[in-house]
């Protein structure tokens, strides 16, 4: 028995040396696809109804930035988007009031309810943006708030007992205004789309649209479209995130027809034939803001509200704020926000500089 000791461990130690064969990883099966002709009914269906159900208890975010220079009509365009005074006073600056010397961000939460769905609305407002002799780099403090609002939801994200809800303050539309000039874009409005529509999504507005002629317009939307490409500009939507080719196909007709929107906003309502509609009063007539032979704020209505509101919210949350939480994380070492390597704290992400804007 005592000579069979030492060939067992030899057997062991070879054992040991010798690596076990791994088994070879599991390939998923593809999906299996069902005659749809089933022996009964499931209610797989009743998941929309469910969804619905508690969009409805709950409501939902939606926060939206307005930027352009003042007396573009800013304020007036979001308060008809939402028939409601849900951004501050939309009025010009009087001789009291004091152009602000930098850019302010100011923003303002209301609660919307429309067939019992709650949706809360954040205005943030950028006074001062474009209104200085100098607006080298005005934009800044803008991509700083939202960078900030993606640093509050990591934060937020990462703690061990985080909310059930985690309260979104992320900006998920940006209307930019572009000044009807019906010649081209500043070199300001080029490096504020430039820079913020790596982190934000952007939808081109051109205000005032009923100081132009039809021609006038066109040929704007066409040269502004075409200025945006050039410079290699992505506005919401972005090609890269067409999902399918129903998408594409829809998306494509927006970026080529309707982009960037030519505007009317008015909280006005007169009466035209018989009817009570939302206009602006000139001495040849009613300019009918949701009249699309007049403007196109009904197509950026539907647009916004009807038929992208959701996708405005997953780009928001699986694009920009992903990349900013990946590069965060990164730079931070895996660890989360805050905390360095070696416990120190780590500053928030710069903003890069950007030449003089005339």
């Amino acid at each position: 028995m005592s000579k069979g000791l030492p060939e067992a461990r030899t057997d062991a130690a070879m054992s040991e040396l010798v690596p076990e064969p791994r088994p070879k990883p599991a390939v998923p099966m593809k999906p299996v696809s069902i005659n749809s002709n089933l022996l009964g009914y499931i209610g797989i269906d009743t998941i929309i109804e469910q969804m619905r159900k508690k969009t409805m208890k709950t409501g939902f975010d939606f926060n939206i930035m307005v930027v352009g220079q003042s007396g573009l009509g800013k304020s007036t365009l979001v308060n008809t988007l939402f028939k409601s005074q849900v951004s501050r006073k939309a009025s010009s600056w009087n001789r009291e009031e004091k152009i602000p010397k930098t850019v302010e961000i100011k923003a303002i939460g209301h609660v919307i309810e429309e067939g019992g769905v709650k949706m809360k609305l954040t205005v943030i407002d950028t006074p001062g943006f474009g209104d200085q002799i100098n607006n080298e780099n005005c934009w800044e403090p803008i991509e700083k708030y939202i960078n900030e609002q993606y640093e509050k939801f990591l934060k937020e994200e990462v703690n061990i007992a985080r909310k059930k809800r985690i309260p979104d303050t992320r900006v998920h539309c940006c209307l930019y205004f572009i000044s009807p000039t019906g010649h081209s874009l500043r070199p300001l409005d080029l490096e504020f789309m430039k820079h913020l529509s790596k982190v934000v999504n952007i939808i081109p507005v051109i205000a005032k649209a009923d100081t132009m002629t039809l021609e006038e317009k066109s040929e704007f939307k066409q040269r502004v479209r075409k200025e945006l490409e050039v410079n290699g500009i992505e506005f919401y939507p972005q090609k890269e995130f067409d999902e399918d080719l129903e998408d594409k196909t829809e998306n494509d007709k927006i970026r080529q027809e309707s982009m960037p929107f030519a505007v009317v906003g008015s909280d006005k309502e007169y009466q035209v034939n018989g009817k009570r509609v939302l206009g602006r009063k000139t001495p040849w007539g009613i300019i009918e803001v949701e009249n699309l032979n007049h403007c196109e704020f009904a197509l950026l209505r539907d647009f916004v509200i009807r038929t992208h509101l959701q996708d405005l919210k997953e780009v928001t949350h699986n694009i920009h704020y992903e990349t900013y939480r990946a590069k965060r994380l990164n730079d931070n070492g895996g660890l989360p926000p805050g905390e360095g390597l070696l416990g120190t704290v780590l500053p928030s992400v710069p903003a890069t500089p950007c030449p003089t804007a005339e």
